[in-house]
Formats: C-alpha cells, structure tokens, sequence
C-alpha cells in the first residue's frame, strides 16, 4: 500500500512573483518550504493524542498550571516550551523525560512509567511534525455564553448601535479605507462571485455621490441570481450537498439542489430555510438524509447520527463527531447526548454504541439545549422532527443566530468573530458585537441579505486588509484579511474575462436565457478539486487557505488550465481583432484587476505579446495575471 503523504506549504499558490528582465517576464512560485512526512497510519490526534495528555500530562501542564514552564495548552505553547524537535524528533527532551529510568527525572513525575505503545505514539507524533486540531487547546477556554442573545448598549457619543460604533480600535489606530476600484471588486466578488466589468469599474470610480458604495451594495445583492449562483457554493459546502458523488448513483443520497437554488434565489429567511431541512420536503430531504454508506460501517456513521452531527455542526457550530462514539475529550457534550438528537429522526429504536459495541440500552429523543424546551420521545418521526426545527429555529436560542452571523463575518472578513468556527463554545474578540448582529438578524426577521448588507456598507468592511497574526500571537482585529478566491470564483473570473464559459450545467433550472454557466453549477473536475473545491461527503464550514506543493505543481504544468487558457486567448484575440498590444493589455488589466497596468507592467506585457499579437504570448500573459496574488485574492 502506498503511504499516505501529508505535505504542508508556508506559501499559497497565489503568492505568485512576475518579475521584470529585460523585455521577458519571468514567473515564478515564491518561495516554497514543502515539509512532508509520510506514514502508512498517522497518528490521530483527536483520538490517540488528546486522551494519552489528558491521562498522563494535563494535571500539571494545561490550563494555567505549567509546571516547569511546560504547557501543552496548544501547539505553539508546547513548541515553545522547547521540549520538542521536529528536526531531530527523536532527541526531543519530551521523550527522553517519559523514557527514563530515573525517577527523579522521568515523567510523569511520581507515577508509574509509560507503557511501551504510549511512548512509541508520543514518538510517532512527534516525528510525523505534531499533528494539532486547528483552533484545538487544553486549555479551559469555553465561555459560559448564554443562550438567550444580550442586549448591546451604543458606545459613548454614538448615535446609534452599528458595526463602526461597536468595533473598537485605539485612538492611534488610522486603517484607510480602499479606494473605489478596490471597493467594487472586493464587494462584486463577495456578494456575487463575479469580477465588475472594466466599464462598470470606471463609471463607479467618476461617480461623485456620497452614497455610492451602498447603492453599489444594493445593487448587487438584488442581482437575485448572481447572488444565488455564488452563494449557492458557501451552501453546498455547508449543507454537503453536490451534483454526482458518493451515494447518489445507488439512492443511497438525495440532492437538494433545486430547492437551495430558488431558497437563495427567493431569499427565503433562514429559519424558514432550516426548519424545511429539518422538517423536509422531498426537495429538501437530502440533508436529513444523509448518506448511506455501502458495506460494514461504524455505529457512529449511521444516517441517525450523521443527521445529529450535522444539525449540531451546520445550525450550533457545534462537534458532535466524538461524542458520536464516546463522551467526547475535546468538550463537554455526552455520548447521550449526540444519541439523543439522532433519536429525534429515528424511525425505529436507536440502540446505543459505545466505540461500536452496543449497549444494551436505547436512545432517548431529546434536544441538546433542554432550556429552550423539550422534545416529546413518544411522539412521530413528523411530531418529534418538527419540535426540533420549532427549538433550534426559535428567537431566544442565541447560539443559532450566533452561529450563521458568525459565518457571514467570516466570509466577508477573512475569519469569524469566533473561531474555530465550529467551535462556538469559544470566546469571541468581540461579544457585544457577535450578539448585536445575531439580534439584528432576528429582528429583521433572518433576512440573511440584510445581514450581509449590514457588513459590506460599514466602514469596517471597506478597510484596507491588513496581514494574518503571526502563528502564536493573540488576534487582535484592525481590519478584514485577504481572502483567497473560491475555486468557483477563480474559474469564473477567468470564463469571464475570456468570455470562454462552460455549455451545459450539471443541473438545469429551467432557465433559457443567455447568462452564463457559473462554476457553481457545474460538476466538480480534477482543476476545481487542485484549488479546493470539496467532494462535500462531509459538512465543509471552511476551504483550505493555501495549495500543497502538488497541486502547486499541477496549477503550473497541467493540461486542463493551460487548454483553457490558450481557448482563452482565441477568444480574447477575436475580440480585439487586429487591435495593438497595449489596448488588449489595458483591458486585461481592467477587467481582472480592476485598475490600469503600471507604466511598467504596460511596456512589459506589450513586449511580451509582440506586433501583431500571438496567441502563446497571450496565453502566458494570462497566466501570469491569474496567478497573481492580486487576482487570486479578495482584497
């Protein structure tokens, strides 16, 4: 069997370096530092770790208690503490303290020495590079939120309550805001997925009137179905919904597509929407569904508790995986209590499986949150399912508004007001704010296009980004983050600009019109899956942020971009028949980046594509631009 590589970049693809020699630009990937470790079985660190630290290390080195200085509270604190080295593991201190045979030295102190199979999975872990759970910490960190939201007071001489009033920054502090073509490319791509024309970027930056970026904001979120068709991908995603796949040849699945296309396209409420899942429709059935999988599969995988596990994660950011098997070591949520929702959709009695093996006793329906009510186990399938959409969809439970505002923030941001995402036990960096937009949402009724709106027209949002906190450091918020375009976003910026779309969606809605084919609509391909897009077997709340070396690889020599691009070029020179370099060069630059090239970048690229135009040198000069931070970047 092959071995299983896990390779990890310091630099995305994006972070692409068009260099200027001469009359040639040279391109390049920017400084790769590729570290990879193989092994036939990684170690888990949910599973193996996690509880071998709690038994064995936690009592002196979690949650404030760091004896030695030792804290294993998270990945970075452990580092830290310089017990351990990823570059010779084997001569890390940890391990030559738990191999010792002095007990004045070894560890832990004053108990008895590891057994074999522990040493040797703390030495696996260690030599596979520390695997850690993002946003994972021993440390107790949980925040006894409560569930009803609070109510959020206007800060000193405010008018009123909003985003700008609640955020608070130093008095030093002076983020400038982006400038107009910067604004409407960041808004186009976030709110529709799709680049603004070169024209429609240019009659924005002449307009004087105060209001401009809101009307521009208003403007897009009516593009009822340009909105629909991007975020159609953000829903997918979430909903782990998809056009062909795992289980729906057999039955053993069901799509949802139809029905989330005209929810987004009709902008339906959201507790509207979630209580159609939960309570489904044959249109809407898919998510409850879940997938059957073929074959002998674990207790924990059953239809039952795939449904319990997604409501939590999708509706309460909360992990109800390991608590599908066992009292989970990560929280505070009981094996009962993730039996308990999927008793809420059994159709018969659930027996009980602890680490697969069974009981002897059965599931009792019940609601995770017994405060907002209760869930009557001898009623119907259709009684029981309906009680638990009245539950979680209903206005005094705040960890369900919570959870989806928290999720547009992070969209339009580059990362939640809580984090990790599905992690909504966590503290936020703001908690008068994460509660303001929850009870926002409510009071408007779960318009989630009213919440969206609400970001994109603060002050906030139109910030310039500002860079990532280096590993370790505490966040602190000074303005939204770049966010890497969509594997969709990024193959419709590139239809678009070349006018080169796909014929036929994978599924159809009726429509028989001339707009375009979006990515969203289509089957996923080996191009899509190098830049992220999900096989959406399981709930995906986030994409990665950056490219292994391989797919880094595949994105410079694989056949299926440099085909597209080169179709692309075709497209671009009939369009431009006859036209000079540097009017075709102008227009790429406005239609992609939305701004004119530099003096510099003008004279290069109009070399490049010499007198009259060849269609290799455009293709090349299409690449470089699609593989520019600035383009592959919501900024």
């Amino acid at each position: 069997m092959a071995s299983n590589c896990s390779y990890r970049l310091f630099r995305p693809i994006g972070e692409v370096v068009a260099v200027v020699v001469g009359t040639a630009v040279v391109v390049g990937i920017a400084a790769y530092a590729p570290s990879a470790i193989c092994a036939q079985q990684p170690v888990d660190f949910s599973h193996q770790v996690v509880p071998l630290i709690r038994k064995h290390c936690a009592t002196c080195h979690t949650s404030g208690r760091h004896e030695g200085s030792l804290s294993f509270d998270t990945r970075d604190d452990l580092m830290r503490s310089g017990v351990v080295d990823l570059n010779e593991p084997n001569e890390s201190e940890l391990l030559a303290r738990i191999n010792s045979d002095d007990p004045e030295t070894r560890m832990p102190l004053n108990k008895g020495p590891l057994s074999a199979e522990e040493i040797d999975l703390f030495r696996r872990w260690i030599g596979e590079g520390l695997a850690w759970d993002d946003g994972f910490s021993f440390a107790n960190k949980s925040v006894a939120r409560p569930l009803a939201l609070r109510p959020v007071v206007a800060k000193p001489n405010s008018a009123d309550l909003s985003i700008d009033n609640l955020v608070e920054r130093s008095a030093e502090e002076n983020v400038p805001l982006v400038d107009d073509r910067s604004f409407i490319r960041r808004a186009s791509l976030d709110l529709i997925g799709l680049l603004p024309t070169a024209d429609v970027v240019e009659s924005f930056a002449a307009d004087t009137a105060p209001d401009k970026r809101t009307r521009l904001v208003d403007e897009l979120l009516n593009d009822n179905r340009g909105y629909a068709e991007h975020w159609l991908t953000f829903w997918n995603d979430l909903l782990r919904n998809d056009y062909s796949g795992t289980g729906y040849i057999d039955g053993g699945r069901a799509p949802i597509t139809d029905w989330l296309y005209h929810t987004l396209l009709h902008n339906k409420p959201y507790d509207a929407m979630v209580r159609e899942l939960i309570v489904p429709s044959p249109g809407s059935e898919g998510f409850s569904r879940g997938i059957r999988w073929r074959g002998r599969i674990n207790a924990s995988q059953v239809v039952e508790l795939q449904f319990a596990q997604n409501v939590g994660q999708v509706f309460l950011g909360l992990n109800l995986k390991c608590a599908s098997c066992h009292d989970s070591f990560i929280d505070s949520w009981k094996l009962t209590d993730a039996y308990g929702l999927a008793a809420v959709i059994a159709e018969s009695p659930l027996e009980i499986h602890r680490c697969d093996v069974a009981q002897g006793s059965f599931a009792t329906a019940a609601f995770l949150f017994p405060e907002l009510g209760a869930i009557d186990p001898t009623g119907s399938r259709e009684q029981r399912l309906e009680q638990l959409a009245a539950l979680l969809t209903k206005p005094e439970n705040g960890r369900f508004s919570r959870t989806i505002v928290n999720r547009l923030w992070q969209r339009m941001m580059g990362r939640g007001l809580v984090e990790p995402m599905d992690s909504m036990d966590s503290p936020s960096w703001n908690e008068e704010l994460l509660d303001w937009l929850a009870a926002d949402l409510v009071q408007h009724k779960y318009d989630l296009k009213h919440t969206l709106r609400t970001i994109a027209t603060s002050q906030t949002y139109q910030h310039v980004c500002v860079p990532p906190p280096q590993p370790g450091e505490p966040f602190e918020f000074h303005g939204p983050l770049a966010r890497r375009l969509t594997a969709e976003q990024w193959l419709d910026a590139i239809w678009q600009i070349t006018d080169n779309w796909p014929n036929q969606p994978a599924v159809d809605f009726g429509y028989r019109d001339n707009r375009p084919v979006r990515a969203s609509l289509v089957n996923a391909d080996r191009l899509m899956s190098v830049l992220g897009r999900p096989n959406r077997e399981q709930v995906v709340t986030s994409r990665p942020a950056s490219l292994t070396t391989l797919e880094a690889m595949d994105l410079i020599n694989g056949t299926q971009l440099m085909t597209t691009l080169e179709q692309g070029s075709d497209s671009i020179l009939a369009r431009f028949k006859d036209a000079p370099a540097d009017k075709i060069v102008r227009w790429l630059y406005r239609s992609s980046l939305s701004r004119d090239p530099t003096a510099p970048e003008l004279e290069t690229a109009a070399q490049m594509l010499g007198s009259p135009v060849q269609k290799d040198s455009l293709a090349d000069l299409l690449w470089i631009i699609v593989s520019l931070p600035e383009f592959c970047f919501v900024r």
